[in-house]
């Protein structure tokens, strides 16, 4: 029998480890400055192309197993993989046309919205007052945070504006794939598959792209380690890590979490690019950090694999 203890402790962990992942994400923006040959379309499908792929490799056995579970409910892993596909040329072109600041507050901010609409009218399920809370405080840290660094925005509007349209874009196809894989878990597909059909197919969605878009990671080995990185840390290790994080937390507190990637981000930016940071900025990270703390605290009521009320 699971004790409130146990419960607790799962939860814990899950919070530890979509904060863990949010971090690793956190390091694209600056990753990828050192390819600056690459366009935004081939440092997406590199990334999450190759770590998607790689997350099925690791679960072929887990794989099989699923395989009539996943059949039964293909148009869940169908949306997943499209939302897989979608997400990282619509996020990294929103960087590319907005500016990193711009592109990832809009796609990251947007994303818990959009994640806790799909759990209300989808899957029927009362998020709480305390959830909404957390999201408000991330999305106005994240708008702080924004507003800090927009003095140091250049382009003109209209690029400003395609890059806006496309961060809402990644953020709703972010919560969109969060959903399908919590979806899966709650439906009983391990962890391990949900994560390997969804992420799976999504990376070979990638893979023409990165065909016709990626010779620029390949010439010189600046660039190709960048790919490598970002394929393998950011999204291949921190996507295992969100796994084990959204089989205990939900999709909508998961996406609320990872408010925590502009913030990292930003933190990066200051320390590592020499960027500096206003008093509304640090009030920014301020709030996204109250938000995940709010998040950490466990509700007594006990819930299902992809959360309850939070």
């Amino acid at each position: 029998m699971t004790t409130a203890a146990d419960r607790q402790g799962g939860h814990v962990l899950g919070v530890f480890a979509v904060t863990s992942a949010a971090l690793l994400w956190g390091t694209t923006g600056t990753a990828a400055t050192f390819a600056p040959n690459a366009g935004p379309l081939a440092i997406g499908a590199a990334a999450l192309g190759v770590g998607g792929l790689l997350q099925a490799l690791i679960a072929p056995r887990a794989l099989r197993r699923a395989a009539p579970a996943l059949r039964a409910r293909a148009g869940v892993v169908l949306v997943g993989a499209l939302s897989v596909a979608v997400y990282p040329l619509a996020f990294y072109s929103a960087m590319h046309l907005a500016g990193v600041a711009v592109g990832t507050v809009v796609s990251l901010a947007s994303a818990p919205l959009a994640a806790g609409l799909m759990e209300r009218v989808l899957d029927r399920r009362r998020l709480g007052v305390r959830w909404w809370i957390a999201a408000a405080l991330g999305i106005a840290g994240s708008v702080l945070l924004c507003a800090a660094r927009l003095g140091d925005a250049h382009g003109d509007a209209a690029a400003t504006l395609w890059g806006v349209l496309l961060g809402l874009v990644a953020g709703a196809a972010y919560a969109a794939y969060s959903w399908a894989a919590a979806a899966l878990m709650t439906g009983g597909v391990p962890r391990a598959a949900a994560m390997g059909s969804v992420f799976g197919l999504g990376g070979l969605l990638l893979m023409p792209v990165l065909l016709i878009t990626g010779a620029p990671l390949v010439a010189s080995g600046s660039a190709f380690a960048v790919a490598a990185y970002m394929a393998l840390v950011p999204m291949f290790l921190g996507y295992v890590l969100f796994g084990l994080g959204l089989a205990r937390v939900g999709a909508g507190a998961a996406t609320t979490i990872t408010l925590l990637e502009p913030a990292a981000a930003t933190v990066l930016a200051v320390l590592v690019v020499g960027e500096r940071l206003t008093a509304a900025g640090w009030a920014g990270l301020a709030l996204i950090g109250a938000a995940v703390v709010l998040l950490s605290i466990r509700p007594a009521t006990p819930v299902g694999v992809a959360g309850g009320p939070v």
